[in-house]
């Protein structure tokens, strides 16, 4: 049976408003534009969405490892998202490093079970996944770099001034 675990974002009074989030025993702030001038310190929603493909990206290759028995001694996984231009879809650059005596075989083997990871397959949904084997990360354009900020300052939300 899995053991479900809930994800609760709450308001903090004490920090101007900023947004806590609590999972577990772990608690972190969350970033982003706090609708009164502030930007609260912490990931931002689409660090966080990096944040779990990268994590999962991570254990899927690292069990893949282990199961087959690999060489395989450090890893590194590096996830950005970009916005996709005009009509077209919004994308994760995920970068992997895996250091160890792996053959091309192996490391073959290893990004697959990278393009198996199940956040990767939800995220698949929605946006394409672009996935490196040991390349530097490239710069994308800065006109399609995602910014939180910029589209939540556009989501058709009314102004409302409070009394």
């Amino acid at each position: 049976m899995t053991n479900i675990r809930e994800v609760v974002v709450a308001s903090d009074p004490t920090n101007h408003g900023a947004l806590v989030c609590s999972v577990g025993g772990s608690q972190f702030n969350v970033g982003g534009p706090d609708g009164v001038g502030h930007i609260s310190s912490g990931p931002n929603p689409y660090d966080l969405l990096s944040a779990s493909l990268a994590a999962c990206t991570a254990m899927s290759i690292r069990f893949q490892a282990r199961r087959q028995r690999l060489p395989l001694e450090r890893l590194e996984v590096s996830v950005s998202f970009r916005h996709g231009a005009q009509g077209e879809r919004d994308s994760f650059a995920r970068t992997l490093v895996l250091e160890g005596e792996l053959d091309a075989h192996q490391r073959a083997l290893l990004l697959d079970a990278a393009n198996l990871c199940p956040v990767g397959k939800i995220l698949g949904i929605g946006a394409a996944i672009n996935t490196r084997l040991d390349a530097p990360a490239t710069g994308h354009s800065p006109s399609t770099q995602a910014s939180y900020e910029d589209d939540l300052a556009q989501l058709p939300i009314p102004n409302i001034t409070p009394d």
